[in-house]
């Protein structure tokens, strides 16, 4: 293996964390590998309705990166990518800077693209909270709180999907007296799920007085958002759940990209157009499968990753990555409580919500403890 090979990182995502904790254990000798990351921690997607419910601090819910990359001796840059050309095998920073590289790995999570959002939805740049970069929203949530034990607010999540089905419930724990509203679209309640986790899922919701709308929302202006059937709903805090985009600067990458704009990558996560580009987690698709963006697929994907990333440096066979195909999903419901799916089984109870947590404080205790 040459010394001048140099592998990218892109993104701190839950993927590349594990490729930072095999490095501090094992260093790959003969790469230089740098990450390119905005932020000094990740924060696990999984236990932010934990954190909005109250039951997490923010500190609980996060992987610090510093110590990570310290113990690998690989080099950082604390920067965001602006533009990629597979081509020429370079990226360009938010700084106009360009990186070469001889090996890839991009795993910088989904976006919620402002430009796209705005357009379909005149106004939500301006007033709408974004739920992604979670990092953000981390930030902004608590200034929310503290507004909401002055006086009662009028929320309204927009997105039925898991993330806004758990965003609606972890709200109401934390903030009993908000007026909560979940539109769901023209789908019911968690969409993807089999028909016993969707009725499971819209009891609960009604059990904990959270109004739902079977209608999108178009635009958002002070005090209100506008519904496509012409109605508008009074709302102080609308909250933007609504499925993730792939980062803009793929578009003119060069990659091949599936119809929504990810990267389309073998069953070895690797570009199915450029073979020195992999991809993990949220940012890419299977070309021979449909996959469910999840922080979980990003968790499961990180040891194959780990594997080829090496095996590619080193000239060796790659593996295959087989997810299973049935993932075990476990729903919070605000309290503690929470629901579980497996397949076409179902369960629900206050043991689900202690097996959730019993996972999530797992693996950010896994990587805390494997930093000095």
């Amino acid at each position: 293996m040459s010394p001048a090979r140099q592998l990218l990182l892109l993104g701190g995502g839950h993927a590349h964390v594990q490729v930072l904790a095999h490095m501090a254990r094992t260093p790959w000798a003969g790469a230089q590998v740098t990450l390119i990351a905005p932020y000094d921690r990740q924060m696990y997607s999984g236990m932010l309705p934990g954190f909005v419910a109250g039951h997490y601090t923010l500190e609980d819910c996060v992987i610090p990166l510093e110590p990570l990359v310290r113990r690998s001796g690989i080099r950082w840059l604390q920067r965001s990518v602006r533009g990629l050309d597979a081509l020429a095998q370079t990226v360009t920073l938010d700084d106009g800077s360009t990186l070469p590289y001889d090996w890839l790995s991009i795993n910088t999570g989904p976006v919620q693209d402002r430009a796209q959002v705005e357009a379909a939805m005149p106004g939500a740049r301006e007033h709408a909270l974004f739920l992604r970069p979670i990092e953000g929203f981390g930030v902004l949530w608590p200034q929310v709180l503290a507004l909401g034990k002055e006086r009662a607010l009028r929320i309204a999540v927009i997105g039925a999907g898991a993330a806004g089905v758990e965003m609606a419930m972890a709200m109401r724990h934390s903030l009993p007296n908000a007026a909560l509203t979940l539109l769901c679209g023209d789908a019911p309640p968690g969409t993807g799920y089999p028909p016993a986790v969707q009725a499971r899922l819209k009891a609960a919701l009604l059990q904990r007085r959270i109004t739902l709308i079977q209608d999108t929302a178009t635009g958002i202006r002070a005090g209100e958002v506008v519904l496509s059937r012409g109605a508008t709903l009074a709302c102080d805090v609308p909250v933007l759940a609504t499925g993730a985009q792939a980062p803009a600067w793929l578009q003119d990458s060069g990659l091949t990209l599936d119809a929504r704009g990810f990267v389309s990558v073998d069953s070895c996560q690797r570009s199915v157009s450029h073979a020195q580009v992999f991809a993990a987690g949220d940012v890419s698709t299977r070309s021979d499968r449909t996959l469910e963006r999840s922080g979980v697929y990003a968790v499961r994907a990180g040891p194959a990753l780990v594997a080829n990333l090496s095996a590619a440096l080193t000239s060796q066979p790659l593996q295959m990555h087989q997810p299973p195909a049935q993932t075990l999903n476990l729903i919070s419901c605000g309290n503690t409580y929470a629901i579980a799916s497996w397949g076409r089984y179902s369960a629900q109870g206050r043991w689900v919500w202690w097996l959730k947590n019993w996972i999530d404080r797992r693996f950010i205790r896994r990587f805390r403890e494997e930093t000095p």
